[in-house]
């Protein structure tokens, strides 16, 4: 199986002691990782270094076998990515917002952008501006460009944020088939377990800036009756409450 992304002891520690400390893994094509620990454990750090947006203080990302430094265009060809809030232009229309994003990617056209707004469920909002939206709807737009040209891998932070029951289970199944249809190989970070023992086929737990362990749920969910009660047995077995 192919190798999507590939981390080696990723460290970033922050003037406050904070931060990831020798993270590891690795992801193949097809999957869908989750990313699981509270808020503060280092989730979002790790995946702005994957996203080049900041560097390590030591450590490498791969991402289809380029450096994330080195290579940074060639790593991040493939990749679409929802990190923290969605960005958006809060005067322009989220169907003009797409239509911005679209002029990056040469081969998306309008009929890409109607489908992903339909995809995301906002072909109704399309005429709407996003300074009026819920923090939901800024989510399901952030999600529609993340999309819109059909990424090998897409990186979301929190994707659940703000998003109501229908939205969290839109959001599931839309990934769900993205990996399933396409291929597309998905790393999804959450403090949300329930949504991450939905959607994922293995899950990493992270705590204090470390992973505590990496295991598919099938395996987790054959020796715990929840990856909730998995969690509190990692932590505790940790020694870390």
């Amino acid at each position: 199986m192919e190798k999507i992304i590939e981390i080696e002891e990723l460290t970033k520690i922050y003037p406050n002691g904070r931060g990831i400390e020798d993270v590891s893994l690795e992801i193949c094509q097809g999957e869908i990782f989750g990313f699981l620990g509270p808020k503060g454990a280092g989730k979002t750090t790790a995946m702005k270094i994957m996203t080049g947006l900041i560097k390590p203080d030591r450590g490498a990302v791969r991402l289809f076998g380029y450096d994330i430094i080195d290579q940074y265009e060639a790593a991040m060809a493939g990749v679409g990515v929802l990190i923290e809030v969605a960005e958006s232009y809060p005067y322009l229309s989220a169907h003009d917002n797409l239509q911005q994003f679209a002029r990056y990617y040469p081969r998306v056209d309008e009929q890409r952008i109607e489908e992903v707004l339909a995809i995301t469920g906002m072909a109704r909002y399309q005429h709407e501006k996003p300074k009026k939206f819920s923090l939901g709807m800024k989510q399901r737009l952030g999600l529609a460009a993340a999309i819109l040209s059909r990424p090998k891998l897409l990186i979301l932070d929190e994707p659940f944020n703000g998003l109501d029951v229908q939205g969290m289970i839109d959001v599931r199944n839309l990934v769900k088939r993205l990996a399933q249809e396409e291929g597309t190989t998905c790393f999804i970070s959450s403090h949300l377990i329930h949504d991450v023992e939905l959607i994922c086929t293995r899950i990493g737990v992270i705590y204090n800036g470390k992973i505590l362990n990496i295991a598919s749920t099938e395996n987790i969910l054959k020796d715990y009756a929840s990856l909730e009660n998995y969690f509190v047995n990692e932590v505790e077995r940790n020694g870390r409450v």
